[in-house]
């Protein structure tokens, strides 16, 4: 007598949905247009955004480059991981510097000390002088509500603003990145993962991450309801004392306006964990550049920002 063994089909999980998505979206707005590129900051997003794109072009390398808007206020530990990282997936490096605009009289630091809402002109500027016509970006839906109302194709003008209204429908997951001269379109592949998604993802696919996203010793003071580090940066002011804290990152930006939350998740799957449990989302609970009014995230948009 012969047996036939019956085998289960392959498990299509919502990590698979995901990333299937995400590939396509890149592939398809690639396949479209001529000089993408990359926002690539060294952060979790970023990252998770430049391992879907290498996957998506395997085995040959990503066939554009990457841009990342320095402001100048950098973790050290954030520049050194984008750097390892470009130089070991062999993708181009843009820069574009906050810094220089403000040593040549482009731009003035604000008197908060926040440099992340002086990163729109030298971002409008370099997708000008580089002629790229779609930039990749890592924002996600679930961050922030002004990002929740953006498309995954958005449309930007000539001067690189976002109209709120101008939103382009994107049924049964068809993109239209068409732009008239001029203009751009900002691209989206993680609209629809959500901070759990992405660390999820992180475990599964073993991706490697600044060491900041895990828990470690750092001298930090309170403001404002956040831990801030002690850094060139972020200096405290009289009255706010300097402590050693068992912290992490959940977001890396601006190191002037960026918080840390006190933690013990020294690992992926124990950041899952903590991440599973919190009812706020990064970006609210740990960036104080978001705070700066009710609409602060939509403000900057209209005006170029990410």
């Amino acid at each position: 007598m012969t047996t036939t063994t019956t085998h289960a089909p392959a498990r299509f999980d919502q990590l698979d949905y995901l990333e299937s998505e995400a590939i396509h979206i890149i592939r398809e707005v690639v396949g479209e247009l001529e000089r993408p590129v990359i926002l690539f900051s060294g952060g979790k997003d970023s990252v998770v955004l430049l391992h879907l794109a290498a996957k998506a072009f395997w085995p040959g390398r990503v066939p554009f480059p990457v841009l990342h808007v320095d402001t100048g206020h950098n973790f050290e530990e954030v520049l050194a991981f984008r750097d390892r990282t470009v130089e070991r997936l062999g993708v181009r490096l843009e820069v574009a510097s906050v810094q220089d605009y403000i040593d040549d009289g482009r731009l003035e630091e604000r008197p908060d000390g926040t440099r992340n809402p002086l990163q729109t002109q030298p971002l409008l500027d370099a997708i000008a002088e580089h002629r790229f016509d779609a930039v990749f970006g890592g924002a996600r839906r679930d961050e922030e509500k002004a990002r929740a109302k953006e498309r995954v194709v958005s449309l930007r003008d000539a001067f690189g603003a976002w109209d709120p209204r101008n939103q382009r429908p994107e049924l049964w997951s068809i993109y239209n990145p068409r732009h008239r001269p001029g203009e751009h379109v900002r691209v989206f592949p993680l609209s629809n993962w959500t901070e759990l998604d992405v660390w999820r993802y992180i475990e599964r696919e073993g991706i490697e991450l600044p060491p900041l996203y895990y828990a470690h010793e750092r001298d930090v003071f309170a403001r404002d309801g956040m831990w801030l580090a002690v850094t060139p940066y972020s200096l405290p002011r009289p009255g706010e004392e300097v402590v050693r804290r068992r912290v992490r990152y959940r977001t890396v930006g601006d190191a002037s306006c960026t918080g840390a939350v006190l933690s013990d998740a020294a690992t992926t799957a124990e950041v899952i964990v903590e991440v599973a449990s919190t009812t706020l989302t990064e970006r609210g609970a740990t960036r104080a550049d978001d705070r700066l009014s009710e609409a602060a995230m939509e403000d900057r948009k209209k005006e170029g920002y990410f």
